[in-house]
């Protein structure tokens, strides 16, 4: 059960909303996420991801980039992306940086 202060949280609630709404993404909620710790296990994500699509890859990295600015992303990337996961992850920007 995710937490309601990080389902509100500007850092956290794009990077939930792109790990909910990705079908391929969605089942490393619960292998990858602490939400007690309010952790990703960033670098587990990175290893299982070596062998995806390219835009599955970016949706990956555009979560990690919302969470973290550490995390660099390249937006010219989403290009790769089918209308749904591009609406998933324009979504998810605004809810990162809207005020």
């Amino acid at each position: 059960m995710i937490p309601n202060e990080l389902k509100q949280d500007r850092y956290w609630k794009g990077t939930l909303y792109i790990f909910l709404n990705n079908y391929k993404l969605q089942n490393f909620l619960v292998t990858h996420f602490d939400f007690q710790e309010c952790t990703i296990d960033i670098e587990g994500l990175k290893r299982a991801s070596r062998g995806w699509s390219p835009s599955e890859k970016f949706m990956l990295s555009l979560a990690f980039h919302l969470f973290n600015e550490r995390n660099k992303v390249n937006l010219s990337d989403m290009d790769l992306l089918d209308p749904s996961n591009t609406q998933i992850a324009l979504k998810a920007i605004q809810m990162r940086f809207a005020s």
